[in-house]
């Protein structure tokens, strides 16, 4: 049986090749899964299709971790309707009542300053894991600027009908789950890391459980 090719652990081969780093799996600890049994199927355009295997270890080079813990965040909404916008970076993942930041139904962001610029090789997101449910115009960008008008690099953006004025997105809409999902993030330099979301399959509202940016200072 073939199995299929993930291009997250080719690019990371590939770099290694290139550079010569040594390279060694990010320090990845996943939280426990909140839903069993099998989903309802969701109706939405764009959605990507269940592999059934567990998502493979991301290799980065060695020395790499996450530098988002504990650092300060910003939201385009000030006053979450549920959670506090530190949750983003508290370590806890866990992904139950009182561990997560709910924020106003359009389009919103949250942002990350993680102090200084660093080389980033690995974005992870949990908006919200108890229940199978997909989040739309998911955007992921990094910038120097913490404005982000200038040097804004994209590096994740399902928005396929570009309601967020990006530009139309080519990655796909996905079902939440405890494994988060993981962003390459190409081995750029930036301080800042911006999330957007606008609303998901089961509510308008916006939800952060956690995010984790894995790179080097």
């Amino acid at each position: 049986m073939t199995r299929p090719v993930f291009p997250l652990v080719l690019l990371a081969l590939a770099a290694s090749a290139v550079t010569g780093e040594e390279l060694a799996p990010l320090p990845l600890v996943l939280p426990k899964p909140l839903f069993v049994g099998t989903p309802v199927p969701l109706n939405v355009p764009n959605l990507e299709k269940p592999t059934g295997i567990k998502r493979p270890a991301f290799l980065a080079p060695a020395g790499t971790v996450n530098l988002a813990r504990g650092k300060p965040v910003a939201a385009s909404d000030s006053y979450p309707v549920i959670g506090e916008t530190p949750f983003l970076t508290d370590g806890d993942k866990g992904g139950s009542e009182g561990t997560y930041v709910e924020y106003a139904p359009g389009l919103q962001w949250a942002q990350i300053d993680l102090g200084a610029p660093a080389t980033l090789y690995a974005i992870v997101c949990w908006h919200f894991h108890a229940q199978a449910r997909a989040y739309f115009r998911v955007i992921v960008q990094v910038s120097d600027d913490p404005g982000f008008k200038t040097g804004v690099s994209t590096l994740f953006n399902n928005d396929v009908d570009n309601k967020a004025g990006f530009g139309p997105g080519k990655d796909p809409v996905y079902v939440e789950t405890s494994e988060g999902r993981l962003i390459n993030a190409k081995g750029l330099r930036a301080r800042y890391v911006r999330l957007y979301s606008d609303g998901n399959t089961m509510s308008a509202l916006n939800h952060y459980v956690e995010v984790e940016v894995f790179g080097q200072k």
